[in-house]
């Protein structure tokens, strides 16, 4: 079967409803699918079952995944976009046979999916393309990451205006506001919201608000974890304190963050503490959120592990692991 015939099969995804949870299939070990003469036929997933219980109005079943980290060119790009690709697919060379791996799981247990970010590793027209294709088979709840408004792989500062440069083709593709969204189904509200650039805007915080009005409960999608004090620790020590990589850490922390004042103005961005610098609106969007008691999960990525903490009184943050690692 080729690719293009599976992807319409797939069409076939389904939710399945039995109890009043949301079965969430994160990403026991699960023997590839591919044939067996397949050089890759030997791929395992790393799927890690959960039950969150939200009050749906009939249960559901999903299969979480982030982190794709696509590395798809043709000859529409130019010398040096297809220079990044062929370095970049040296890092993430499984990818696309992960990702099959992970659709057919999700049609052979009859899941939705759910993809929190970085399906994409940078900007290209096949890799939007391929954005496209993914929204139009079966039923998905998506959040975007940092990668996906990349257009060379942390060459630029990227804030908003580096976003508009590509935010018209990929809100197309993804066939919504890309900033923030929301999807109800089967009674839960599930919130998409941006926060790969480590922050949230007070419109975001704003458009959450009318969302909590809406008296249904909420499983936020983001890409970036939200700060979680064991969760920081943990990632603190793993990189050598350089930084943590979630949003909303306290400045205390964020101020301790790898800073090198001898860059040059103009290059000041690549610091981490000027990355991932907490500003008032990120900082009072997550205490505001915290309060809420309709959220119910914090679905995330970004840190390429498995990692789970509570959040709030009623909401605990799932991690997933890198999607391209299967």
């Amino acid at each position: 079967m080729n690719r293009r015939q599976f992807l319409e099969l797939c069409g076939g995804l389904l939710m399945v409803s039995e109890l009043y949870t949301i079965n969430m299939v994160r990403g026991a070990e699960h023997n590839s699918m591919l044939d067996a003469n397949d050089p890759f036929a030997n791929l395992k997933l790393n799927i890690r079952p959960l039950k969150i219980n939200v009050g749906a109005t009939k249960p559901f079943s999903a299969l979480h995944v982030s982190d794709s980290h696509m590395t798809r060119v043709d000859d529409r790009e130019t010398k040096r976009k297809k220079d990044l690709a062929a370095g970049r697919y040296n890092l993430f060379s499984k990818a696309e046979h992960y990702f099959d791996l992970h659709i057919r799981y999700a049609l052979q247990k009859g899941l939705m999916m759910i993809h929190t970010g970085d399906m994409i590793d940078f900007v290209s027209h096949r890799n939007v393309e391929f954005i496209r294709s993914q929204m139009r088979v079966g039923q998905w709840v998506a959040s975007v990451g940092n990668h996906e408004f990349s257009q060379f792989v942390g060459e630029a500062k990227e804030d908003e205006a580096y976003k508009n440069q590509s935010r018209a083709q990929l809100e197309s593709a993804y066939g919504h506001d890309l900033s923030f969204s929301s999807k109800i189904i089967n009674g839960v509200n599930f919130v998409s919201v941006d926060d790969g650039y480590y922050n949230f805007t007070r419109e975001q915080l704003e458009a959450m608000k009318r969302e909590v009005k809406k008296g249904l409960p909420i499983v936020m999608l983001c890409h970036v974890p939200l700060y979680t004090p064991n969760h920081c620790e943990y990632a603190l020590k793993s990189n050598g304190g350089r930084c943590a990589y979630v949003t909303g850490a306290p400045l205390e922390l964020t101020s301790k963050y790898q800073h090198d004042p001898n860059l040059p103005e103009d290059q000041q961005w690549r610091n981490r503490s000027v990355q991932q610098f907490s500003d008032e609106p990120t900082l009072e969007f997550i205490a505001w959120l915290k309060e809420q008691p309709l959220l119910k999960a914090i679905l995330c990525g970004h840190c390429h592990y498995f990692y789970e903490e509570q959040f709030s009184p009623t909401a605990k943050q799932y991690i997933v692991g890198a999607g391209y690692t299967g």
